[in-house]
């Protein structure tokens, strides 16, 4: 995860974008040991035998996670924070499917069939994101 894209095969667009981005939240956050280790792993990775035959270059997740990372103060408010956008690329996703018959990309079975593996519990009974 955060390496690679389906569509992508050179380097995602958006990625470039998102790490000016990054450069510029880390200028007021200053860097941490978390952010230097994926720093670091972007370095190796993109000087890697693996990871270039395959053309596996940092995508958009990889630094939206580590601003998300760094906005949160914990955890579980991470994960949230870091999924949102997803959703609404999924909304902007599949309203291009429906109108646009060129669309080569569907991913028709995104419908949860089943129970959800958790309880949703009221918003009043949940710990609060510090």
């Amino acid at each position: 995860m955060g390496f690679g894209h389906r569509v992508y095969k050179n380097y995602d667009p958006r990625a470039k974008i998102i790490k000016r981005t990054a450069e510029q939240v880390f200028e007021v956050t200053g860097r941490n040991a978390k952010l230097e280790i994926a720093l670091e792993l972007e370095r190796i990775a993109l000087e890697d035998d693996y990871f270039i035959k395959r053309k596996l270059y940092p995508n958009v997740d990889f630094y939206s996670g580590i601003i998300t990372r760094l906005w949160a103060s914990n955890q579980r408010c991470s994960l949230l924070l870091f999924r949102h956008p997803t959703y609404s690329c999924w909304l902007a996703q599949w309203q291009e499917m429906l109108t646009d018959s060129e669309q080569k990309i569907a991913r028709p079975r995104q419908v949860l069939h089943g129970t959800p593996m958790c309880a949703i519990l009221p918003h009043e009974s949940r710990a609060p994101c510090r």
